[in-house]
């Protein structure tokens, strides 16, 4: 089943609409998911500069909230729970492993690939759970597990290269 692409008017709306659209940048013709990622690269460059690791992992929670609940309005007016224009998901969880990672551009670009692959690949777990958990939960989920499979790879590199 296609799915048309939601429309700049449907994406400003509603502010769940907004947020899950990521500003915008679900709307991207092409790898949305990839655009919503380069979004948090910035934002995180900006935000790990000026806020402390601790509160910065409160806000990425909270952002994480916010998603939940964007997510779900947002899948249920598209009637697609888990539409690809949807990518706070994605902004939130990159945003999580650039707030974890050295603040260094090869690290950086290592933790996008890796997150990017993971997130497209869905090794299991993360498969099983995008099946069992459905609604803005299920959205956020799956790239949270993506976020932990990335730091977790960058830590064995880490470690490798001593």
């Amino acid at each position: 089943m296609t799915v048309a692409p939601p429309t700049p008017g449907f994406a400003f709306s509603h502010p769940a609409h907004v947020i899950a659209l990521g500003f915008g940048a679900g709307l991207s013709p092409r790898a949305p998911g990839t655009v919503g990622t380069l979004v948090a690269w910035p934002l995180a460059w900006y935000l790990t500069g000026v806020i402390a690791p601790a509160p910065l992992l409160a806000v990425i929670c909270a952002l994480f909230v916010l998603g939940v609940w964007a997510c779900s309005i947002t899948g249920r007016d598209l009637g697609v729970a888990d539409h690809g224009a949807m990518v706070w998901d994605e902004i939130v969880a990159f945003l999580l492993v650039l707030a974890i990672v050295p603040r260094e551009l090869d690290w950086q670009a290592a933790a996008f690939v890796l997150f990017r692959a993971f997130d497209i690949a869905k090794p299991p777990p993360i498969r099983w759970f995008e099946a069992r958990y459905h609604g803005g939960f299920g959205v956020m989920f799956d790239d949270l597990l993506a976020a932990g499979y990335s730091l977790l790879a960058l830590a064995v590199i880490k470690r490798l290269l001593g």
